[in-house]
């Protein structure tokens, strides 16, 4: 019995826990909330994180943040300097446009 209680108490405190962390490089990538005119497009990622650990829901916003962070990390690999998103997260998945538009 103690041991499941603090299974769930670990469980329940590492619901608001950041794991991902920003790429050498990504952190001159900008984001921005539609396409951006007068840009070259790239390509697309889609990056995926944990939105639920044991049943609970993560924190939203954190997981937003951790997947806008996780295609900053992608979009140098394209040779791209801006993202946008493509739609809504789902299921800890969510799609972006990668950018050139020579900042």
């Amino acid at each position: 019995m103690r041991k499941s209680l603090t299974v769930m108490l670990l469980s329940l405190s590492a619901v608001g826990c950041t794991w991902v962390h920003m790429a050498p490089g990504a952190s001159a990538v900008r984001v921005t909330s539609a396409a951006p005119a007068d840009c070259q497009k790239r390509g697309e990622v889609e990056v995926s994180v944990k939105h639920s650990i044991a049943f609970v829901e993560r924190n939203q916003l954190r997981v937003r943040e951790e997947l806008e962070t996780l295609a900053r990390n992608e979009a140098p690999g394209l040779n791209a300097d801006t993202i946008s998103p493509l739609g809504e997260p789902a299921g800890g998945s969510q799609r972006f446009g990668a950018w050139q538009c020579g900042r």
